[in-house]
């Protein structure tokens, strides 16, 4: 069993990430730490976890866990995920882990350093929708993939919200523009060449909220819209020469809606639909990280392939300042 430390009691945690790790066969929480050690109790005490930390450090300086989960403002990922590493503990960070694809290099040299595996929590690519797109792609079931569209919005203008705020790494494009993009990757095994984009920034708090990006892949292009401040939606489509794949519920598989694939043929005479009941995502994340880190053969997220993620949201911000195709 990883035991597993919780660094501060963040919403997504609570909600989605500490039930999954509990829920896990090969993983378990042992201890929560916040800055405000009644927090860490108070969560502790919810989830039947043995230990409470008030300081993130006394709890990384401990021997009770092996692996830290961190799900801190993204401003914070890098820095607490190469302390982490530097103590000897396997990393599952919350994504984005960096704000710049650089800054990765890091984290990186951490990992070899210290002999640990770090990782980003991108739940989506262990989501059975997901790899069974990835698996109909390879089989040739749409032909050649011509093109991927997408969306990703929701509301939110709380001023309070780590989302709407610059310092701790807020914006649109970090928060949910990674989704598009690392989909796209991972069912194509396929990296962008060059973006073309228009990103839209609130004038009060100065994080962007809507970005249109187009992407060339070569063989085929990428085009998606995200926003924070639009009605809620979420959709995927991957349209080749013999038919096309709809994702319906392509992000938050167990929250959104259905779970379901649906294939369509060139046609539009026949279609499939694969339903995936419970795919619990976040649980299949925590059991993946779980057995890589434990020496095992699981597929995770590398941190080289985190560094192409990042450089590829990197692209798109530099393309939104100038009219034209910016090299990713």
């Amino acid at each position: 069993m990883l035991r597993f430390g919780i660094l501060s009691t963040a919403k997504i945690g609570r909600e989605l990430v500490i039930p999954a790790i509990q829920d896990a066969e090969n993983a378990v929480v042992t201890a929560i730490a916040s800055r405000d050690f009644s927090k860490a109790r108070q969560l502790a005490d919810r989830f039947s976890v043995p230990h409470a930390f008030g300081s993130y450090e006394e709890m990384l300086a401990s021997d009770v866990i092996d692996a830290v989960y961190i799900p801190l403002p993204t401003a914070q990922h890098v820095e607490w995920s190469i302390k982490a590493a530097n103590a000897g503990k396997h990393v599952l960070c919350e994504k984005p882990i960096a704000l710049k694809a650089e800054e990765i290099d890091s984290l990186i040299a951490a990992r070899d350093r210290n002999k640990v595996l770090i990782s980003e929590a991108y739940m989506v690519t262990y989501a059975p929708v997901w790899l069974k797109v990835r698996e109909l792609l390879a089989s040739g079931a749409i032909g050649a993939l011509k093109h991927v569209q997408g969306s990703f919005t929701y509301f939110n203008r709380d001023p309070g919200n780590m989302r709407n705020i610059p310092e701790l790494g807020g914006g649109a494009l970090p928060d949910i523009g990674v989704y598009p993009t690392i989909t796209t990757r991972f069912a194509t095994g396929k990296e962008p060449k060059r973006v073309q984009a228009e990103v839209e920034r609130d004038p009060e708090f100065g994080t962007d909220i809507y970005a249109s990006v187009k992407a060339d892949f070569g063989d085929f292009e990428l085009s998606f819209y995200i926003s924070t401040q639009l009605a809620g939606r979420q959709l995927m489509v991957l349209h080749g020469t013999e038919g096309y794949i709809e994702v319906k519920s392509p992000f938050n598989a167990d929250r959104w809606g259905a779970e379901e694939v649906e294939l369509t043929n060139q046609n539009h005479g026949q279609s499939q639909i694969f339903r995936f009941q419970d795919s619990r995502q976040y649980r299949r994340e925590i059991e993946a990280f779980a057995t890589a880190a434990s020496g095992g053969n699981a597929e995770v997220v590398s941190l080289e392939s985190s560094k192409n993620s990042q450089r590829f949201i990197d692209a798109i911000y530099r393309a939104a300042e100038k009219d034209g195709w910016e090299t990713v």
